[in-house]
């Protein structure tokens, strides 16, 4: 049987795989073979398994399975077989394991509030007392009194000096005796230098004494950091068996942490301590499969406070970004043609513009500026596509712009490059942005690529040893979560696909500080905005029914 896109090559092998392995009689190997590669397909979209038909769900009871399934009621110990069939639904046993176990740890860190004493006073000191909810208070309150705090909100509602004025009470009310170890981390290295700014300019304007501020941290690590990964392995330092040291981790930009990276840092962390979320719950999931931040907003609301008045995110863009996220394309549109300095549709020439904002970082590095000042310069503006491919895509924007501004050869003077991988020894991430520039502190200026570390450092290596990176004028909408921009530059594809979505366009638009220009036909725009995401997955019912 031949199985039609969009299945790859990848869900095709693994059908074949499993197939091969199972006893059933040829008709039923072909309905079985499509069974799985439509699971395969799932999990690349970022579902984490399969619905079954009824007749569907017959077939995979067949005996021909034994060495393929095993059954779950989502509380027994799943088999090391490929497969899980939990009801109606079908699982590879790598994501019905992530799922079941970081229910169970969720579970177990519900049952483990410690809540601080005798708090109330500390509270009313770092908020206020009026009769309007506030809703940054709610969320200190909640994080107070439980284990496990979700708190989520838009771009500029405060949700890092809220979990600043939360440190500081935890510090505050936290016996003088026994000291209260705190980790910052985010999902990649640009998240984690955008929380450490905000960390320490929320610290600066806190009211409280100068030893509680010297001990809330201000560095911050990417999570793959902080739990310890390994070299070729999928596995961390820091496991139940060896867990981290913190009694406080606070985790920024929740909604990029796929399942199974959410799974494993609950894993390490030990007994009795807090755990803090931040994040979007309307921006994109994660690249990877699963909808965490979603599924446990949905699941454990007495968990969950969301700041609603944004204190740094206004006019125009906050109005686009608010139509967009509820879905009023004919609104979002009028606000894109009113004319407005801070948004509006691109008139002009997309390949030009792009080039002339980036001469600025380019005639910085004639002019043998250091470093952070280039960067600085180039991390201003950011071209971001739905796509990766095809017109109007990464690819084709990213050569298109070397051919503009003459910049030849695969490594040259200025090239920005984006990390595409996890790549433990030489401690880079994916996401991780660097620039190639002349090494002036060698005497023949080798060309290197230099990278801002979270702590404000600077790391440099040769391109030879470079993990996987590409060009990065432009970057996917996905890849710039965590980022933020002063200009930020939203190129859609003229033809609709599978990954326009409200929660792309939000995502893109909330990037930007400053100004948002886009380039779409208003058919697509309007396309875009009518889909939601909506993953599938089983998180949430295990966490409600259990």
């Amino acid at each position: 049987m031949v199985i039609e896109l969009p299945f790859s090559r990848l869900d095709i092998a693994f059908a074949d795989f499993l197939t091969q392995r199972s006893a059933l009689a040829i008709p039923q190997q072909l309905e079985f073979k499509n069974i799985v590669a439509r699971l395969s397909y799932q999990q690349s979209q970022g579902h984490t398994c399969l619905n079954l038909l009824s007749d569907e769900q017959i077939l995979i009871h067949q005996s021909g399975l034994a060495h393929c399934v095993t059954f779950s009621d989502g509380l027994a110990s799943a088999s090391n077989l490929p497969l899980v069939l939990q009801n109606q639904t079908l699982y590879t046993q790598r994501y019905w394991f992530y799922e079941t176990r970081l229910a169970q740890q969720l579970r177990q860190l519900l049952h483990t509030d410690t809540p601080v004493a005798d708090f109330n006073f500390a509270l009313n000191h770092y908020f206020s007392t009026t009769t309007e909810i506030d809703w940054q208070k709610e969320a200190a309150r909640m994080a107070l009194t439980h284990a496990l705090a979700i708190i989520t909100g838009g771009p500029g509602t405060g949700k890092t000096t809220t979990v600043v004025k939360i440190l500081a009470l935890l510090l505050e009310t936290n016996p003088l005796d026994k000291p209260l170890h705190i980790a910052l981390a985010a999902p990649t290295g640009k998240a984690a230098m955008r929380l450490q700014e905000s960390i320490s300019a929320s610290k600066a304007s806190l009211n409280c004494s100068e030893t509680i501020k010297q001990k809330i941290p201000e560095t911050v690590s990417t999570i793959h950091r902080l739990l310890g990964a390994k070299l070729f392995s999928p596995t961390f330092r820091h496991n139940s068996k060896q867990p981290l040291p913190y009694d406080v981790v606070v985790i920024d930009e929740a909604s990029m942490v796929d399942l199974a990276l959410m799974s494993k840092l609950l894993d390490a962390l030990k007994t009795e301590a807090r755990l803090i979320l931040l994040g979007d719950k309307n921006q994109l999931a994660s690249v990877e499969s699963g909808s965490v931040l979603a599924d446990l907003t949905q699941a454990l609301p007495q968990h969950t406070v969301e700041l609603q008045k944004s204190h740094r995110f206004q006019g125009a863009i906050k109005l686009l970004a608010e139509a967009v996220n509820q879905q009023h394309a004919t609104q979002a549109w009028q606000l894109l043609n009113q004319g407005d300095a801070q948004i509006g549709l691109l008139e002009r020439d997309l390949i030009a513009y792009i080039a002339k904002q980036q001469r600025a970082y380019l005639t910085l590095i004639q002019q043998r500026a250091d470093f952070k000042t280039v960067l600085a310069a180039f991390s201003a503006f950011q071209v971001l596509c739905s796509n990766r491919e095809g017109e109007n895509g990464v690819s084709d924007i990213n050569k298109r712009v070397e051919k503009y501004l003459n910049l030849t050869g695969f490594w040259y003077q200025g090239r920005p490059v984006m990390i595409t991988q996890n790549h433990a020894p030489t401690q880079l991430y994916n996401g991780d942005i660097g620039l190639c520039l002349s090494d002036t502190t060698q005497k023949n200026q080798p060309l290197m690529v230099f990278f801002l570390r979270p702590d404000g450092s600077i790391k440099k290596i040769l391109p030879s040893r470079l993990p996987h990176c590409e060009t990065v004028f432009a970057m996917t909408i996905h890849k710039s979560q965590g980022s933020e921009f002063d200009e930020v530059l939203i190129v859609l594809p003229p033809i609709i696909n599978p990954v326009l979505t409200k929660e792309l366009i939000y995502t893109a638009i909330t990037r930007a500080k400053k100004t948002v220009k886009v380039v779409a036909e208003q058919v697509i725009f309007n396309q875009a905005l009518a889909r939601k995401v909506k993953r599938l997955g089983g998180l949430a019912d295990k966490l409600l029914f259990s």
